[in-house]
């Protein structure tokens, strides 16, 4: 049962991926959740670590695309300043999105990676559409009402999952 929600790897943030990393691992596109995992859902300009991040990804010729559930209009908002594109309602845990994405890099399955902070969504939408993924920790303990629900459910099937795979631990590198 837990297969479907148990990530590639967990990192604590999503800064913490290097172009070299993912390199070593043939990876060509990160794909990113939006609230908790790329900024705190309540600062949409994000934090001198992102532009950071998202220099060094540039520098390296990796792009990074926005998927989230979110409305063309929320993400826009934090994508356009940052010349990032994005997939709105990606639908996830169904794999709509993450298809829209890839097709839009012209990349393969294998040559991407989904981040995300949740299991139920990130991670599951990950799973179902055949490619890897990273689960983050939330870049804040608060959530937006609407994701408040899924973390109620997210705290049994994580339970589970890291008990089916104890090898899976919070680290700090792919490696």
């Amino acid at each position: 049962m837990t297969e479907s929600f148990t990530p590639t790897w967990m990192i604590d943030a999503i800064y913490r991926l290097t172009p070299e990393q993912l390199q070593a691992q043939g990876i060509k596109a990160v794909l990113t959740d939006l609230d908790n995992t790329l900024i705190a859902w309540n600062n949409p300009d994000g934090t001198t670590e992102l532009h950071d991040w998202l220099e060094r990804m540039n520098e390296a010729g990796i792009p990074v695309m926005i998927v989230s559930n979110n409305s063309a209009a929320r993400i826009a908002r934090v994508a356009e300043p940052l010349n990032l594109p994005f997939v709105s309602r990606a639908l996830k845990p169904l794999t709509r999105g993450l298809n829209e994405a890839v097709t839009k890099l012209n990349l393969q399955k294998n040559e991407v990676v989904m981040v995300g902070d949740q299991l139920l969504t990130d991670i599951w939408s990950s799973n179902n559409h055949g490619v890897r993924s990273i689960l983050v920790k939330p870049l804040i303990e608060t959530d937006q009402w609407n994701t408040k629900i899924n973390r109620f459910f997210e705290k049994g099937v994580k339970k589970q999952m890291l008990k089916a795979h104890p090898e899976l631990q919070w680290r700090t590198t792919l490696d």
